[in-house]
């Protein structure tokens, strides 16, 4: 494939869809690049690196990403395989009317003051079903704009406080483990390994981690892992095969999983996606 593709999926007077992959060849940072318009981008398969001038942030299945129109900003890919991103755009009045003024800049032009936010796997599974439907032509525009809006204003709604003690260099190392469990997403990492990798004491790690995103390292791991699941179950014929790749123990264990996750089983995701998706019930345990 290129190694930038760009694919359409809805265009209205107040929201444009557009799906990205990015064949991610580019290991070092890109030539600067400039937002035409303020947009969030959802990735859903693979982790990147955005540099704004001296910040830096992840970019991966967890979070969203925020765009401000105007503003440069650089890529790259430490991690290998590429990633895949759906990218929302909505009309300026709308987004002014959703954003809540804490996370918006002093500036007198609409933008954001951060560069991300972190997203659940209510959040994950809402796009993962709207891009399965809008890429096979089964949501209508009004439901599309309906579900769109109501997703931008839950992701940019009141978060968890961070605490002040989190400094610049927490941050850094925070990302510096997401993007280390990102290059191996199957390996069943432990502590010591990851503080072997990262050279710091378990203790420390597992605290600057929970304190900067508010959940453990495990349990952000199984959502990166869960959040690739949304992505493949919708083609896939051997769940048991796709539990192992994934770096579950077992089928059960995957769909035990997902279903604490996302409120129901693989197969129901399946099916909820319309034609196309087969009737195959891969579940076990239901």
């Amino acid at each position: 494939m290129p190694d930038f593709e760009v694919t359409r999926l809805l265009d209205t007077p107040v929201v444009g869809v557009r799906h990205v992959r990015c064949a991610g060849t580019c290991r070092h940072r890109t030539a600067e690049e400039c937002a035409s318009a303020t947009h969030l981008v959802f990735p859903y398969r693979g982790s990147y690196l955005r540099h704004v001038g001296s910040d830096e942030s992840v970019a991966d299945a967890n979070h969203v990403l925020l765009f401000n129109a105007g503003e440069g900003y650089q890529v790259s890919h430490p991690v290998t395989g590429g990633d895949a991103s759906l990218v929302v755009a909505l009309s300026e009045p709308l987004l002014r009317e959703l954003a809540p003024v804490v996370l918006l800049s002093k500036r007198g032009e609409l933008g954001f003051n951060r560069q991300s936010l972190r997203i659940g796997p209510d959040a994950q599974a809402r796009v993962a079903a709207l891009r399965h439907r809008l890429q096979r032509g089964h949501a209508e525009p009004l439901e599309a704009e309906s579900l769109l809006l109501a997703l931008v204003g839950d992701v940019l709604g009141p978060r968890t406080p961070r605490a002040a003690a989190v400094t610049p260099s927490k941050r850094r190392l925070v990302d510096r483990i997401k993007l280390l469990m990102a290059s191996d997403l199957h390996r069943r990492w432990t502590l010591d390994e990851i503080a072997a990798e990262m050279g710091g004491s378990p203790v420390y790690l597992t605290q600057a981690f929970k304190q900067v995103e508010g959940l453990s390292l495990y349990r952000y791991q199984l959502q990166l892992r869960l959040a690739r699941a949304l992505d493949l179950v919708p083609a896939c014929e051997d769940v048991s095969a796709l539990a192992i790749d994934l770096g579950f123990s077992s089928h059960s264990h995957f769909t035990a999983a997902f279903r604490q996750a996302y409120g129901h089983s693989p197969s129901v995701f399946r099916r909820s996606l319309g034609p196309g998706q087969g009737t195959k019930d891969f579940d076990s345990g239901d």
